[in-house]
């Protein structure tokens, strides 16, 4: 049976095209305040009470009732008794996710101007910069509803790889319902300590710290409303990744593939939540028809159908563009978070893309291999931020430091210049300091 979906067409050609697309771009109005209210107050008590306000909170919110915080801590033994209890099937597919997310980020450290390095001018002086990982992460990974042991991966692996000393999970276990694939996934990963809590009380023992839970330098990780208002709160007392809005996807399709592998692609995200969005861009129409009929006859057959329908019926686009320049002209005015190029020369069309977190090539390459398995990271930017943010990384674990080693010949030279520069700024103490290093 195939039901018809409606799904917002639009046309590049349109005369109010371009109001019509920023329009369907923006996400409908949270209640912004009553959420960041709630999180002011947890993070008040968190931090005035620690321990006491966490179990409070987790009796609350998660429905476990401890005596200590400790009680909510999961071994390291743990971890590996849930590794080793995985079937054959799970273990290996987390293991071969693991080891290619490492390699990748491996690279990228050799590769990203992740490493320290000097010069040496010609009077002696030196100048470069010193590369440091951070001492302790705490990365937040959902649960309840769902279980993601791919974003343990994600983030934990690029900081183990950027060499940070500790990394501490917290994961939200309603009713103390623990998932194996997500203890296991922090075993591979290198999880220093795991604790079964979640929510804005979960980032706030992360940023401030209590008695049982050590306060980090930077908080990475996805979460709900409440975690994103949390960790927004935070940043200055402590680094942040970004603050992750729903998921999004933008195919632009020459027309040359299976509809069928359209449409579901279009899935993938919309399945993730009722705000999703996906998005088609693509010049023929009789395409365009095409996957609109896969996507009213695959739909039904979908576990997650009521949650993708509501997804594509509010937020989906069917854009038919004039060519695959346009295309790629509009990607880069959504500069979606995962970006798929389904064409016949991919690359040709990738060159034109400045704006995606992440771009998929070619026919074979779902968006769904790159949050699993791929080896690139998965937390990328979203909301149109990919025009001026990035996919987490390595670089994200580690600070630079300015090395600065004035030879005496160097210092006649550039105290002058400060000296001169300083006095124009009316900071005289400034120009001394540089004059007294002057030879009389």
């Amino acid at each position: 049976m195939t039901v018809a979906i409606p799904i917002q067409r639009l046309s590049s050609q349109d005369a109010n095209f371009k109001p019509k697309l920023l329009a369907s771009l923006s996400l409908p109005m949270a209640d912004d305040a009553a959420i960041d209210a709630a999180v002011v107050n947890i993070l008040k008590q968190v931090q005035s009470e620690g321990d006491i306000a966490i179990l409070n909170f987790t009796k609350q919110f998660d429905r476990l009732n401890v005596n200590s915080v400790a009680e909510l801590e999961i071994s390291k033994k743990d971890l590996e008794q849930a590794y080793l209890q995985l079937s054959p099937e799970q273990k290996s597919a987390l293991d071969i996710a693991a080891q290619r997310v490492r390699t990748y980020h491996e690279q990228q450290r050799k590769e990203a101007g992740c490493h320290s390095w000097e010069y040496t001018e010609k009077d002696g002086t030196r100048l470069g910069q010193k590369v440091t990982p951070l001492d302790r992460v705490g990365i937040y990974v959902p649960g309840g509803k769902a279980a993601y042991p791919s974003s343990v991966l994600m983030n934990a692996i690029p900081a183990k790889v950027a060499g940070v000393q500790e990394v501490i999970m917290v994961v939200p276990t309603p009713d103390g319902a623990r998932n194996s694939l997500v203890l296991a996934a922090a075993w591979i990963a290198g999880v220093d300590r795991v604790f079964t809590i979640g929510g804005a009380q979960a980032v706030a023992a992360l940023a401030y710290g209590t008695k049982t839970i050590p306060s980090v330098d930077k908080i990475v990780g996805p979460g709900n409303a409440y975690v994103a208002a949390a960790k927004r709160r935070v940043f200055g007392t402590v680094g942040i990744d970004m603050i992750a809005g729903p998921s999004e996807i933008l195919i632009l399709c020459d027309g040359t593939i299976d509809p069928d592998w359209i449409a579901m692609d279009l899935f993938s995200q919309a399945e993730h939540d009722e705000l999703a969005q996906s998005i088609l861009l693509c010049p023929d129409a009789t395409f365009i028809e095409k996957v609109q009929a896969s996507i009213n006859k695959l739909l039904p057959e979908m576990p997650r159908k009521q949650v993708i329908e509501t997804s594509l019926k509010n937020r989906a686009l069917l854009i038919q563009v004039k060519d695959m320049n346009e295309a790629c002209d509009i990607a880069n005015a959504i500069a979606a978070e995962h970006l798929e190029i389904c064409a016949a020369n991919p690359r040709q069309w990738a060159e034109k893309i400045r704006h995606a977190g992440a771009i998929f090539m070619g026919n074979y390459t779902s968006e769904s291999l790159g949050d699993y398995c791929a080896g690139p990271n998965h937390v990328l930017p979203t909301a149109r931020t990919a025009r001026f943010s990035s996919p987490l990384g390595v670089y994200d674990f580690i600070k630079r430091s300015s090395m600065i080693e004035v030879s005496e010949a160097g210092a006649q030279t550039l105290g002058q210049v400060a000296s001169t520069l300083a006095h124009g700024e009316g900071l005289q103490a400034h120009a001394r300091a540089a004059e007294m290093r002057l030879k009389k």
